[in-house]
């Protein structure tokens, strides 16, 4: 049996050995830059897509979405995030204590290379090796801190802290073990610096929609004495129940969450 001393020194070991590995990859991603998103996965080059007829068929209703994530995805979120960054600069000087609020997943950071891996499926355990064919476990994925940066939020983030206006982070991402470095990990390593707080899904939060914790989330912020000038978020989820001035809904339509 280990002790809590050993099981203590084990877990401080693997920690030490994610963020090792996760700078090392961090290095060649600097080194080599973001890759266009035609050059991502799945897209080199971008499927031509099959005409989908009724009944819709899984598998040409997933090439569409590959097509599009291609081609018109980018422009799409940028359309969204840069109307987000005019309203927050427009705003910012006239609120006491203004706040932006951001989603992570398909909000801040992308994590398409995980979700075209696993064919759009959702799988929470398992290791997770995207140089095999086995499927890739979303709490290792995280953990891992792999996750690239949604670069027009990076801009929209870095223009909100010009303009004094604090940053939180509110993240349907459970708060177990390893989740929270890794996420702190990864925001910094893609540009995220300086935020004013990270709210993650306490584990005793069982309702079927993330929308009531994320509501609440919300309304801690403003019990601090912050107006939340901009929420932004990828699912309504993230938006539901008001405590903002104004929703920004980016696209997704690569998975749901009530």
């Amino acid at each position: 049996m280990i002790g809590h001393g050993e099981r203590h020194l084990e877990r401080k070991r693997r920690g030490v050995t994610i963020a090792v590995i996760a700078a090392i990859a961090g290095a060649w991603l600097t080194a080599l830059g973001a890759a266009p998103a035609h050059a991502q996965a799945g897209c080199n080059p971008p499927p031509k897509p099959e005409p989908l007829h009724s009944p819709l068929n899984l598998t040409l209703v997933k090439r569409q979405l590959v097509y599009y994530r291609c081609t018109r995805y980018a422009a799409d979120l940028a359309k969204v995030l840069h109307e987000a960054r005019a309203w927050v600069e427009r705003r910012a000087g006239r609120v006491v204590r203004p706040a932006l609020v951001l989603d992570i997943d398909e909000t801040s950071l992308s994590n398409w290379e995980e979700i075209f891996h696993n064919d759009f499926g959702f799988f929470a355990e398992g290791d997770c090796d995207l140089n095999s064919k086995r499927a890739c476990g979303q709490g290792d994925w995280d953990r891992s801190a792999r996750a690239v940066a949604i670069a027009p939020t990076v801009d929209l983030f870095n223009a909100a802290k010009a303009h004094h206006v604090a940053v939180f982070f509110i993240t349907g991402r459970r708060d177990v073990w390893g989740e929270r470095d890794a996420t702190e990990f990864n925001l910094h390593k893609v540009g995220y610096d300086g935020w004013d707080g990270l709210y993650l899904r306490p584990q005793e939060s069982n309702e079927h929609s993330v929308a009531p914790y994320k509501t609440w989330a919300r309304s801690d912020i403003e019990a601090h004495g912050y107006t939340i000038i901009a929420n932004v978020g990828d699912q309504w989820s993230d938006l539901a129940n008001g405590h903002a001035e104004r929703r920004f809904k980016l696209p997704n339509p690569f998975y749901y969450l009530p």
